[in-house]
């Protein structure tokens, strides 16, 4: 936060606090996806190199897909001008995620093969990369199996597959805690691990994106 800003919550606090009350408010009734693709755009617009960097990865785990998130900000050029776009993009790519290589960006989703599926052991937590992507495959007793990203939602951090204790799989950088049987955050963060679609087919657990 700025000293301009800190100085006028200090000197008019009722007006910034009714303004943040307003921001919070208006913000609860949008979606969750909605609203972390508006907090990306407002990140790019701020120029803020910290804020891109997590609400980048916030709007790829509410779904957003790398190709919307450039063509929200090239929709965007008349608001941001391109010298901001340009900026965010060198930051982008600078990450070198998945989601903005350029292959990504110029295919369609597909089907990806990941692994027999007598691989698998129930209740055991197998991580596995494919095609820069790496995974962490999880089957409940009886249930399908699932298809997460490894990346912790919070910072990025890869939590490997002997992090997991019963159902609850722990970054190990801040303790955020999923439960592998749905992704679900349960422990001192509050967003789900990314999870993919996923299929059986011939005996192989396949993958889309």
């Amino acid at each position: 936060m700025s000293e301009a800003l800190d100085f006028l919550l200090r000197v008019r606090p009722e007006a910034m606090r009714a303004h943040f009350d307003f921001f919070k408010d208006a913000g609860g009734r949008l979606d969750p996806r909605t609203r972390s693709l508006l907090s990306f755009l407002s990140k790019v617009d701020a120029q803020s190199d910290p804020g891109l960097r997590q609400y980048l990865r916030r709007a790829l785990q509410a779904g957003w897909s790398g190709g919307e998130l450039l063509d929200a900000m090239l929709l965007s050029l008349p608001i941001l001008g391109l010298n901001k776009i340009v900026w965010a993009v060198g930051i982008i790519n600078g990450m070198d995620l998945p989601e903005f290589r350029e292959e990504a960006l110029q295919s369609q989703a597909q089907w990806h093969e990941l692994i027999p599926l007598a691989s698998l052991t129930p209740g055991r937590a197998l991580a596995v990369e494919r095609d820069g992507r790496p995974l962490l495959i999880f089957q409940y007793p009886n249930t399908e199996p699932r298809v997460y990203d490894r990346r912790c939602p919070h910072q990025g951090t890869l939590i490997p597959e002997t992090a997991l204790s019963g159902r609850q799989l722990t970054c190990p950088k801040h303790g955020w805690t999923f439960d592998v049987k749905d992704g679900t955050c349960v422990k001192v963060g509050n967003r789900p691990l990314r999870s993919y679609e996923c299929k059986i087919e011939d005996g192989k657990l396949l993958a889309r994106w």
